[in-house]
């Protein structure tokens, strides 16, 4: 590929990227008041799905985007998310610590 090509399959992207990113801040904020209600002992079943499937869509999209860190730590998410409540008190602070590292890569990215 030469590097024309390559410059505007990168200016697709980023405009792709644009397109989704409200999208994304969305699939975060559900991730983070997933944690934020885990961590107070409030999070509901339904809850708990939402941020099981806002964690795939993000585990799938990101790598896309060239953010494969952020597809891990989705991926690690949505693994915790698809469990029964864990009775373990390091989860919140696993939630909070992903969720709020998965932010960052996206702040990051615009």
């Amino acid at each position: 590929m030469d590097q024309k090509t390559e410059q505007e399959m990168a200016a697709a992207l980023d405009r792709l990227w644009v397109q989704f990113l409200p999208l994304m801040e969305e699939r975060v904020a559900v991730l983070e008041e997933a944690a934020a209600a885990f961590d107070a002992n409030l999070l509901s079943e339904a809850q708990q799905r939402a941020a099981n499937v806002a964690a795939h869509k993000l585990a799938g999209s990101l790598g896309s985007f060239g953010l494969t860190r952020g597809t891990v730590l989705a991926r690690e998410l949505e693994i915790t998310y698809s469990q029964e409540n864990s009775a373990d008190p390091g989860t919140s602070a696993d939630l909070t610590k992903l969720t709020a590292q998965l932010r960052k890569l996206i702040d990051q990215r615009k």
